[in-house]
């Protein structure tokens, strides 16, 4: 895999980590999971679910940007949540980032995420 190659931006948080925001191979791009990190301060946005949701997805639009896609290039996310009774609220804000795009998804219910978010999200695009 020499045609892997590693995509990293300032405009989204630093991988905590021993990995990358997100590998590119032909035309693929695989983003790791995104918490509602702040970029720059590494503060944890996590107030409301609405709040900790709008800030993964930002992150993720950032790594995307940084592999030359857009939010409409993703097919495939997976959303992590310590409590599915918060999915309802989190759902309206996925719902308003993609629009009329609905990417294959998968949504579980996680004992614990990294730094305590709630909320946590990763994807698969393809550029195109």
């Amino acid at each position: 895999m020499s045609n892997a190659r590693s995509i990293g931006t300032d405009q989204a948080p630093a991988a905590i980590g021993p990995y990358s925001q997100a590998m590119a191979l032909d035309g693929w791009v695989f983003c790791s999971g995104q918490i509602p990190l702040v970029p720059g301060t590494k503060d944890l946005r996590n107030g409301t679910i609405e709040e900790a949701t709008r800030q993964v997805l930002a992150n993720l639009k950032a790594v995307l940007a940084a592999a030359g896609c857009a939010p409409s290039d993703v097919l495939k996310t997976t959303v992590y949540l310590t409590d599915l009774k918060e999915f309802p609220k989190m759902n309206a804000e996925y719902e308003a980032f993609f629009g009329a795009h609905k990417p294959a998804r998968a949504t579980v219910q996680v004992a614990a995420l990294p730094a305590g978010a709630r909320v946590e999200i990763d994807c698969v695009a393809r550029k195109g």
